[in-house]
């Protein structure tokens, strides 16, 4: 058998793998094991592992990982995401659909605090969602909305997806986070759009709310706003400067968000705890997610896949942009049944290369794939963020919610298709540091 056909057929195991259940990092790691020591030696395959699971967990550049994810769950467990929500609904709660606008802007400025889709899923539904039923919100709207805002989370810097994809591909991670904030900006505002479009169009799904006044609304903002706002104008604005490298950024962060809702009273002992707890587990997930892609990606190299897809792409008779039309396609499919990290994990080996020899930007090409992680983890069989929504309001069903997210992924297809006719939506940023 050769090499490329090995490939295929430990493609086709480790479907299998996922077919039985198997936790995804096992699945990747062990068709990576088998794989590699059928194509060189059981030895061989048995170093690879020892090597690559040793340096993934000694790896400095992950430990901005942690640090992000603890900053995260700080503001979690304060209550910081709280105040967000307060504050957003104070300030267009009297909007049609203002309950839902305002956890559109509640989603994307706790997202940007902690740049985990789940972490702003669970924090701004466990405040909107019974707010938005007080106020006889139909549920699809308001589930979706929430599930949908938390999205944002992955887009909107610091983001632990593009995180990972810049350490997969050597990429500046001040760069991937400047190209992801005007896109998360867009797609915030198309999500607006879409809840208005709709409760106009149908007032019942969103009445709108009481107009507050310009007191209550400066209120809201001084509760813990400003405070928290500098924590993250001086982690990331401090990481754009050139000042910190991204794991001194995300200790700046974590330590400036623990310093902030320890001083003002908001995180209390147990909420300590907490956040520590569930670092360590979502860490601890992640890793070993970027442990068993690595040896999957060993054993896709020496395969030869990535090559020979990247030679076959560019020689298809079909322009750049049709090319890239069908790997967004594949991923989109893809992000369907796989969770978003892993996704990342496992593809950017295979469609990277293609991706250069088409001539793209890469830090282009990393928002576009985050865009389209974004609509997977919305989707429906896997939708993540639909079942962080599902917990938080179990008694409504989980196809209510799917119905109500289609028009908020034509938003996010619309903004993938704004982002393909004018790259310098995303790249105008990163192009300033290059000056």
């Amino acid at each position: 058998m050769s090499p490329l056909e090995a490939g295929f057929v430990g493609i086709i195991l480790f479907i299998i793998f996922l077919a039985l259940r198997l936790p995804i990092a096992v699945a990747m790691g062990l068709t990576g094991f088998i794989g590699f020591s059928y194509l060189n030696s059981f030895e061989s395959a048995m170093r690879m592992v020892v090597q690559d699971v040793f340096s993934t967990f000694n790896s400095y550049s992950l430990s901005v990982i942690p640090l992000f994810i603890w900053m995260g769950y700080l503001a979690y467990y304060s209550g910081v995401g709280g105040k967000f929500f307060s504050f957003a609904y104070k300030l267009c709660g009297h909007l049609p659909g203002g309950l839902a606008i305002a956890s559109q802007l509640a989603c994307g400025v706790f997202g940007a605090v902690c740049g985990s889709n789940t972490a702003t899923a669970a924090t701004i539904g466990t405040i909107a969602i019974p707010e938005m039923r007080k106020y006889k919100y139909s549920d699809s709207l308001s589930t979706a909305s929430v599930a949908a805002g938390g999205a944002l989370g992955v887009l909107i810097p610091p983001s632990v997806i593009m995180v990972i994809y810049g350490i997969a591909t050597e990429q500046a991670i001040s760069k991937l986070f400047m190209a992801g904030i005007f896109p998360g900006l867009l797609l915030m505002l198309l999500y607006i759009l879409v809840i208005w479009v709709v409760t106009v169009r149908n007032p019942s799904l969103g009445p709108a709310g009481t107009k507050a006044t310009l007191k209550e609304v400066f209120f809201a903002f001084k509760q813990g706003l400003p405070a928290i706002s500098f924590v993250f104008l001086l982690s990331i604005g401090g990481l754009f400067a050139g000042l910190f490298t991204p794991s001194e950024a995300g200790a700046v962060g974590a330590f400036g968000m623990l310093m902030v809702t320890l001083l003002s009273g908001q995180l209390t002992r147990n909420g300590f705890s907490q956040s520590l707890l569930d670092t360590t587990r979502t860490t601890a997930m992640i890793m070993f997610l970027i442990a068993g892609a690595v040896i999957f990606g060993r054993f896709i190299a020496v395969s030869r896949i990535p090559f020979e897809l990247a030679s076959w792409a560019g020689a298809l008779p079909l322009p750049p942009f049709m090319v890239m039309a069908i790997i967004l396609i594949i991923y989109l499919l893809l992000g369907c049944f796989i969770d978003a990290l892993a996704l990342i994990l496992l593809t950017t080996p295979i469609f990277y290369p293609v991706v250069l020899k088409l001539g793209y930007d890469p830090i282009w090409f990393g928002v576009i794939i985050v865009l389209v992680v974004a609509m997977g983890i919305i989707t429906p069989p896997v939708g993540m963020n639909i079942f962080i929504i599902k917990g938080v309001a179990p008694d409504i069903p989980i196809e209510v919610m799917f119905r109500g997210i289609m028009p908020f992924l034509f938003a996010i297809v619309f903004c993938l298709a704004l982002l393909m006719a004018f790259p310098q939506i995303a790249l105008f940023l990163p192009n300033l540091l290059n000056n």
